[in-house]
């Protein structure tokens, strides 16, 4: 059986959006320069741009490699240090060179997830099947809402 014009008249737009859809999902704008931005290096990588909300302070960055799921891959230690007067949760996201990413929440759970003033949280990003140091990285903090 052919398809009819009727058929193919809504099947062409609906691939188009799929595309776009898909597409849109891998653009990432160009990081911003300027206040907040700075550069870091972990040993035996290349530049790390660390983007940070003015609620945070970038207390460690560490990047190491060990095994995850069975495959040798790279991890990302970051720690953050609540710099304002009221409890935050951060979201992170390590975007790296290779179009690989990964990211998440600081603190991950709690009753509230929250780091209260002063206090430090850490958690590990591992890039799963990533044997060797990453040449850019660009590394983005911000606050999420209460």
């Amino acid at each position: 059986m052919r398809p009819t014009f009727r058929t193919r008249s809504w099947l062409v737009p609906l691939c188009l959006a799929a595309v776009l859809a898909v597409g849109g999902c891998a653009y990432t704008q160009p990081a911003p320069s300027g206040a907040g931005a700075e550069k870091l290096s972990c040993d035996g990588a290349g530049q790390i741009e660390a983007q940070v909300s003015p609620e945070a302070e970038l207390a460690g960055l560490d990047c190491f490699f060990k095994p995850y799921k069975g495959v040798e891959s790279l991890h990302f230690k970051v720690t953050l240090k609540n710099v304002s007067d009221k409890p935050q949760r951060y979201r992170v996201n390590l975007f790296l060179d290779n179009g690989k990413a990964v990211g998440g929440l600081i603190p991950r759970k709690g009753k509230p997830p929250v780091v209260k003033p002063g206090e430090e949280a850490s958690f590990t990003y591992p890039v799963k099947g990533m044997a060797e140091p990453a040449k850019e990285v660009l590394l983005l903090v911000k606050t999420i809402s209460q």
